[in-house]
């Protein structure tokens, strides 16, 4: 075997990939993982909810699963990124770095790229004082002036999530900025919790020493607010998109429930990107699944 034929070359190196190498490495799997390009949560600072875990950096997360990585000798890591990926099922072909790469299995790992929405602030902010998750964040800021920025996608689960974040706090507006309809129930029901909802266009987002201060409506009303919370779209990287695999209705790769394979034979999603449930320990769960099934395929073929 050539330096590189791998029997399973896995695209990118966050918790979903690094947890993947991990099983394959522990089954003696030949493999490369390949961690390339921005990370996700740059903006982060703390990682939340992971066992053990609970409060570390993410790069240290990163670096710890690294070193442990280095323990098995047939798991190979380099940050280098996939160019394309060719061939089928037994034979794919790569380039890596414009390096020719050959695989058996391919293993996708490769997250979500976040959209910015088009409101002044809003790509400072985010990550800092806009945040997705409140398992993540909400320890950290709770008893605090909270928005939720209602998104025509994500209308139908405003009224949950915005009753999940009374836990954390009771000082809760949702913003529809002027484009999105609350149904009348919806609407009752967040009233009737205590929720405040306000319809008017929003102008930007202001700042202070780097956090969010408060949120400017068109009319020039400044509402105090410190952090906002909102579900922008997300796309998948270039490399994903020109595989071609099937994807489900709301836009991430479909996947066997069981055995993780995509609609390409041979191919296999962990993580972020085959899910809208989306959380670092979830990724490396799933990344350990997908490789057991993988081993499992290599096994039988």
């Amino acid at each position: 075997m050539t330096t590189n034929q791998y029997d399973v070359v896995i695209v990118g190196g966050g918790p979903g990939g690094l947890s993947a190498a991990l099983a394959l490495g522990r089954a003696r799997r030949r493999v490369l993982l390949c961690d390339a390009g921005p990370r996700r949560n740059a903006a982060a600072t703390h990682m939340h909810n992971f066992l053990t875990r609970d409060g570390t950096p993410p790069a240290e997360v990163r670096r710890i699963g690294r070193e442990q990585l280095a323990t098995y000798p047939t798991v190979t890591v380099r940050d280098a990124c996939v160019d394309s990926i060719g061939g089928t099922a037994g034979a794919f072909d790569l380039v890596v770095a414009g390096e020719p790469v050959t695989a058996k299995r391919i293993l996708l790992a490769t997250g979500m790229i976040d959209e910015r929405l088009p409101i002044p602030g809003f790509n400072e902010l985010w990550g800092t004082s806009i945040f997705q998750c409140p398992y993540c964040h909400g320890w950290e800021i709770a008893d605090t002036k909270w928005g939720i920025l209602a998104l025509p996608q994500s209308v139908g689960h405003i009224v949950p999530f915005a009753l999940q974040a009374l836990c954390w706090t009771r000082d809760l507006t949702v913003y529809t900025n002027g484009t999105v309809v609350i149904p009348d129930e919806a609407g009752l029901r967040l009233a009737a919790a205590g929720i405040r909802i306000e319809t008017t266009p929003i102008a930007g987002l202001a700042a202070r020493d780097g956090a969010l201060a408060s949120i400017e409506l068109i009319t020039g009303t400044h509402v105090a607010c410190d952090a906002l919370f909102t579900h922008p779209p997300q796309r998948h990287v270039d490399l994903v998109r020109n595989l071609g695999v099937e994807l489900d209705e709301i836009g991430y790769v479909k996947v066997d429930p069981m055995s993780r394979e995509t609609s390409i034979k041979g191919i296999y999603a962990s993580g972020d990107l085959s899910t809208r449930m989306q959380a670092a320990i979830l990724a490396a769960a799933s990344g350990m699944q997908t490789a057991a099934m993988v081993n499992v395929d290599l096994a039988m073929s």
